[in-house]
């Protein structure tokens, strides 16, 4: 579900976006060094974000390395530590246990289950270590099974428990900004959320899985686009609006990339896509028209 909190490359400046990768690159790093292979193979530009957004508000002590890796073994490229880095990679630890889980329990996909059984020592050992962000993930993951068990229809409701424990998860000590930090994450998780079921859902439509937009499209086909789009947009404005009240210079630039413009990219390929095949399908129907 996750991977769509992503800068845009083509609007980041050459430094700002080695800047961005060398926290990328450090997650991973802290990844592999905490959790083995399984653990790299967890990362996700998500977490990113929550590093470098942290990163931003509280400018901890950084240690800074180079180093090469299995996806670019002839170049060393640069790393960034800190305690942000080691709590995201614990944090992806949390969420993608609980995802294969959810892919085992639902799917009965051997792979996940297989995945969560080599996890689940390390799951147990974060959720002791951060029970509040746990104990929220647990919670709302459990309602969101018993919705989609449901059908509900209520789209604040349901996209709103991914952002419930998202929100949790980006207020790691509870201070002075846990308010802001718990609505910007609440308000990202219900747009992810929402922004998964929109690529999913011609997927989910064929195989009549639960889609949170299946009503909406159904009942409202030719005013569907529009509408998701603007809910979508909404949540965005929301995210946007908390993340102007921190008072975080260091990455700004990055931060604002990935906010207004690189969370738009997976949208924009979407869209591109549903467009030419329903320009292909148009051809074909007009290729058949003629042929009558």
């Amino acid at each position: 579900m996750f991977g769509y909190v992503s800068i845009n490359r083509q609007e980041l400046k050459i430094k700002d976006y080695d800047t961005y990768r060398s926290y990328y690159c450090g997650l991973c790093s802290d990844l592999h060094k905490r959790y083995g292979r399984i653990g790299q193979f967890l990362l996700n530009y998500d977490m990113t974000f929550l590093v470098i957004l942290l990163t931003g508000l509280y400018e901890p002590k950084e240690m800074r390395s180079a180093g090469r890796c299995i996806p670019h073994p002839l170049q060393k490229h640069g790393m960034v530590h800190n305690e942000y880095t080691e709590y995201a990679s614990d944090m992806t630890v949390l969420l993608a246990y609980q995802k294969a889980v959810d892919d085992w329990r639902d799917e009965k996909n051997k792979a996940k289950g297989a995945l969560a059984v080599a996890m689940r020592q390390d799951y147990r050992r974060v959720r002791m270590k951060y029970p509040r962000q746990a104990g929220m993930l647990e919670q709302c993951v459990r309602q969101l099974s018993e919705a989609e068990r449901r059908q509900s229809r209520d789209l604040d409701y349901v996209a709103g428990l991914t952002g419930r424990f998202l929100g949790e998860m980006f207020v790691r000590q509870e201070d002075m900004w846990q308010e802001q930090l718990r609505a910007l994450g609440f308000y990202l998780g219900k747009f992810v959320y929402l922004m998964d079921a929109f690529e999913d859902l011609e997927k989910d439509q064929k195989k009549k899985n639960y889609n949170i937009f299946r009503n909406l499209s159904e009942k409202r086909p030719e005013t569907f686009a529009g509408e998701a789009e603007g809910i979508l947009v909404d949540m965005m404005s929301c995210c946007s609006r908390e993340f102007e009240k921190l008072p975080i210079l260091k990455n700004a630039d990055i931060l604002r990339n990935i906010l207004y413009s690189g969370v738009w990219c997976r949208y924009a390929l979407i869209q591109e896509k549903r467009n030419k095949k329903e320009g292909k399908t148009a051809a074909d129907k007009g290729q058949t028209a003629k042929q009558d």
